[in-house]
């Protein structure tokens, strides 16, 4: 059964949707939240709870189910995830094959066109995340 999810309105509220979403590896539900969430809000909500497996299930959930119907989402939240509090340490912490789907979804935006970000924003993007 397909978790719910609603807009959080609060760090506790995003971060208790999270920790049921990552139980569960449920990436559809995660699409879905990414979706009703305004990315500027991402840093805000995630505080400083900003771990690898979060960020994966977001790279994830972004590469299989939005990046295809609405890149500039996809790009939006990438690049405010890349505000968060703690993004460097678990950037850093990636291994290679983690590091790898990051770039398969850059890869992924670069094929797709969207008025929300130019080449070029999309390969400063990529310099944050280290690729």
């Amino acid at each position: 059964e397909k978790l719910r999810v609603w807009e959080p309105s609060n760090a506790y509220d995003f971060g208790q949707i999270i920790n049921a979403l990552n139980a569960n590896k449920d990436k559809a539900a995660c699409a879905d939240l990414l979706t009703v969430t305004d990315p500027k809000t991402l840093p805000v909500l995630l505080s400083n709870k900003l771990e690898g497996e979060i960020l994966l299930i977001f790279i994830q959930s972004l590469e299989h189910y939005i990046a295809g119907k609405d890149p500039g989402l996809a790009y939006q939240h990438l690049f405010y995830l890349s505000k968060a509090e703690r993004f460097k340490v678990v950037l850093a912490l990636l291994s290679r094959n983690e590091k790898e789907e990051v770039q398969q979804l850059f890869d992924l935006l670069s094929e797709g066109q969207s008025d929300q970000y130019s080449l070029e924003d999309l390969e400063s993007l990529k310099k944050v995340y280290e690729l």
